[in-house]
């Protein structure tokens, strides 16, 4: 058996396109795709706050306060003259102007005579464009002048002009500490790449234990050799364990290296303390609890690559596989869903908020009981189902 388990994994090491996806992708390509989509967001974002918008303004005689100040701000907001008729959505679409704000006849600034009042902004908010944040800026901080006018008028002393704009004041104290707070927003996230590397990890080299081996001719070989089919089976099963492990390893640890090496060299602080508060021990148990998770993965791609005729088909049926690894990820995601009571034995899924809960530093570690036992009774049964599968002559010879 360890003959060939050696055997399969010098095959294994020798294929560029399975250390592409062992290695390089979470060691390299995944914290570089990643680090380039924040550069881009940022820079797109950056570029949308900076933009001159060229706006079209009706009613400006109502507005004059409003008119001097977009006017001013040369540097953010280009006046476009328009007659009056025009299409408004017609200008926003041929991008002629970026936004139209029209002021009604009845605009004053006394509010005491015309109450609340509106005002019309006309753009185009299906894109990242800032528009009504950079206009509701102008508004408030105008707005926030009116208020203050109107309380002086009043005789309105600070307190009262805080009691009137907030009668009732909410104070939030979170008892959650930084790790907690940031654990909960993206540790939904880590489980999920996690598993679909791990997925991927042992995904192409199962398609050439199984469906390469029965197209190159070599499967005979090994069934007349004086070996049991067991251990034929458990062989390829141990290679696949293992891509899928050292997938696994290399992912968490490039998590954590990338992890505490970018937020010291862009200062960030707050990502400097939650990595560090993550300890090595729950490193350690979220690769332990990768371990059966690798071994169903494992198992069922060994059972597709057995049954199909060709590596193409066994591809095939396992790019299908793929949302079924999602699913289990994405309900760990649902509010409501946590690791008590039932969803401790939901297989995947209980991983999946155990990596949560582990990030977060709120881990219940009894629940490590029911973790480690539905998700080792699940892979030793399709683990045996494997080997069922492969002592069938019909799915061997289809």
């Amino acid at each position: 058996m360890w003959k060939i388990f050696k055997k399969e994994l010098t095959e294994l090491v020798r294929d560029r396109k399975t250390l592409i996806f062992m290695i390089a992708l979470p060691v390299l390509v995944f914290p570089l795709i990643f680090g380039l989509v924040a550069f881009v967001a940022a820079n797109a974002i950056q570029d949308a706050q900076t933009k001159v918008l060229k706006y079209a303004l009706v009613g400006e005689q109502f507005a004059p306060e409003f008119a001097n100040t977009l006017q001013q701000d040369t540097e953010h907001f280009k006046l476009i003259t328009v007659t009056e008729g025009q299409d408004f959505k017609q200008l926003i679409k041929e991008q002629k102007v970026d936004f139209v704000l029209v002021v009604p006849s009845t605009f004053s600034d006394n509010l005491f005579d015309v109450g609340q009042q509106k005002l019309q902004l006309h753009l185009n908010d299906a894109s990242l464009n800032m528009v009504y944040g950079r206009v509701n800026d102008i508004v408030k901080e105008i707005s926030k002048h009116r208020q203050q006018t109107a309380f002086a008028d009043l005789g309105l002393g600070e307190l009262q002009q805080q009691a009137l704009l907030e009668p009732i004041l909410l104070e939030k104290h979170n008892i959650a500490d930084k790790r907690e707070d940031w654990g909960e927003k993206i540790g939904g996230m880590v489980p999920y790449l996690i598993f679909i590397l791990c997925f991927q990890g042992a995904m192409f080299p199962a398609a050439d234990l199984g469906a390469g081996e029965k197209e190159r001719g070599t499967l005979e070989t090994l069934l007349i050799s004086p070996i049991e089919r067991y251990k034929i089976v458990l062989a390829k099963f141990f290679t696949l364990c293992f891509s899928g492990s050292v997938t696994a390893m290399l992912t968490i640890s490039s998590m954590a290296v990338w992890g505490i090496v970018l937020s010291q060299g862009m200062a960030i602080e707050i990502v400097t303390e939650f990595m560090a508060a993550i300890s090595v021990l729950d490193f350690i148990l979220m690769f332990l609890m990768l371990v059966p998770v690798v071994a169903i993965f494992a198992s069922v791609l060994l059972s597709l690559s057995i049954y199909a005729r060709s590596n193409k088909e066994a591809q095939g049926y396992m790019g299908v596989l793929v949302i079924f690894v999602i699913i289990p990820v994405m309900l760990a995601m649902l509010p409501g869903v946590t690791l008590d009571g039932g969803w401790a034995w939901v297989p995947l899924t209980n991983v999946a908020l155990a990596m949560k809960e582990l990030i977060k530093g709120t881990m219940d570690y009894f629940a490590l009981f029911a973790i480690f036992g539905s998700t080792a009774i699940i892979a030793g049964g399709l683990i045996a189902f494997c080997v069922y599968w492969f002592n069938r002559e019909k799915v061997l010879f289809r």
